[in-house]
């Protein structure tokens, strides 16, 4: 979800005492202690942009469908059946 999404939600729920970066950074915590996902797999799905310009331009992959097992295994943990 768009930073902009949660900032909307957060309006709308009359939340000033919450922000956006929370949810990312509750995801990102989650994603590094609890997962065995490489780092670069959790930031691609926090759409974060490689500062290292050098590898940057080496990373052509989207990483897609290890992003989606990441999804999955959040999904789950995040809604237990």
């Amino acid at each position: 979800m768009p930073l902009v999404a949660y900032t909307a939600v957060l309006k709308r729920m009359d939340r000033k005492d919450l922000t956006q970066h929370g949810f990312r950074s509750t995801f990102r915590d989650w994603a590094g202690e609890t997962t065995s996902f490489p780092r670069e797999v959790i930031d691609h799905a926090l759409a974060h942009k490689l500062k290292d310009k050098a590898e940057a331009a080496y990373q052509r992959s989207d990483l897609l469908q290890k992003r989606r097992q990441l999804m999955e295994e959040w999904s789950k943990a995040s809604y237990p059946r």
